[in-house]
Formats: structure tokens, C-alpha cells, sequence
């Protein structure tokens, strides 16, 4: 992610001990400080149009949606080496995907790039298919009896990337999923790089 963009997503910490390994070394949005995510909307806002207002129409965007389960099962391939785990049930992410669009429609999921959303949990996006093959094929073996993987989706997160002197730091505002209470903010300032 670049310093001016943001993203929402669901994080998905049930994942890190499967993840983070794979993730660490071949995901640079681990490498940023981002841990075990599905992306609900990305791009978003460039972080210096996000303000009070642009929070409470997120809050507004998520009233009525649910907490809910889901799990991480199936191992899956993006065409131009990503590796990534697949939600089931996925149909409420796209749903949340499509109703935070609606309410943003100048933030098209992925700049608009694909016609479908695929709602995914990135383990390694080393870009080369040869690499990739290998990546998978430990991850595969590593995964091994570990999957399915329950998880809960219980709020969205907005994370955007904003560099300083020597180190970055990862700001996130949360939002439930009940869609009653406020965003709050939440800030972890990452070791220098």
C-alpha cells in the first residue's frame, strides 16, 4: 500500500499462526505492517480526505450488517503468482464490498482492474508463477491438517500507510459489524525498517 491510499478490510488473526511465516516472507503488505487480512475494499481514500465524516458514512454503510463465521479452507491461485486462502461462505464479503462501493462509487475495488470481487486471505504474492509453484507447494504441506480454519468477521478496518523519519506507522479506525457503535482509532507505530 502507498502512502496515499488506504484500505478496508476484515482482519483475520485466527489465520497468523498458518499465515505469518509465508506472509512475513512473501507478501509485502506483512512486510507493512498489515497482519492476516481479507480486503473488503481496496483502494480507498487517500488518507488525507479521511476525516469524521468519511468514518460516520462508513459506520452508516455498515448498519445491519452482522458479526459472522466463516472459515479458511480452500488453497487458491490469482493468475500472476498470488497465493491466497478463500473464505467460505464468501457471499457476505462481497456484499460488504459492494455496499461500502456504493457509498464510495469514486473507490471501485482494485481501481476497477476486475469484473469479479474474490473475496481472498493473500499468503504470498512473490509476481512469478515458477516461484509461486514452489511457495505453494510448502504451504500446502505446512497447511496440511491445520484447514479448515474458523474465524469471525466482527469489524471492518481502515489501515492506511503514512511514512515518517526512520520509521512508518499503520493507523487503523475500526468499525463493528453491528454497525451501533463508533469508530474508534487505533494506532501501532512500527519498528524502523
Amino acid at each position: 500500500m502507498l502512502p496515499s491510499q488506504s484500505a478496508l478490510a476484515v482482519l483475520v488473526p485466527e489465520a497468523e499462526p498458518l499465515v505469518r511465516t509465508f506472509r512475513d516472507k512473501y507478501d509485502p503488505s506483512a512486510a507493512a505492517g498489515m497482519s492476516a487480512h481479507i480486503t473488503v475494499l481496496y483502494p480507498f481514500k487517500p488518507p488525507d480526505e479521511i476525516g469524521d465524516n468519511v468514518l460516520d458514512k462508513i459506520r452508516q454503510c455498515l448498519t445491519g450488517f452482522p458479526i459472522f463465521d466463516f472459515s479458511l479452507a480452500a488453497i487458491r491461485r490469482f493468475a500472476g503468482g498470488v497465493l491466497y486462502l478463500a473464505p467460505q461462505p464468501d457471499e457476505l464479503f462481497r456484499r460488504l464490498t459492494s455496499a461500502i462501493w456504493n457509498c464510495f462509487p469514486e473507490t471501485p475495488p482494485y481501481e476497477g482492474k476486475y469484473s469479479k470481487i474474490v473475496p481472498h486471505l493473500t499468503v504470498a504474492q512473490p509476481g512469478d508463477e515458477e516461484q509461486l509453484h514452489k511457495i505453494a507447494t510448502n504451504f500446502e504441506r505446512t497447511a496440511g491438517h491445520k484447514l479448515p480454519i474458523p474465524a469471525m468477521a466482527r469489524e471492518i478496518v481502515l489501515m492506511d500507510m503514512r511514512t515518517g523519519v526512520g520509521k512508518s506507522a499503520l493507523y487503523s479506525h475500526c468499525a463493528d459489524l453491528r454497525g451501533a457503535s463508533p469508530l474508534l482509532r487505533r494506532e501501532a507505530v512500527l519498528p524502523d525498517q
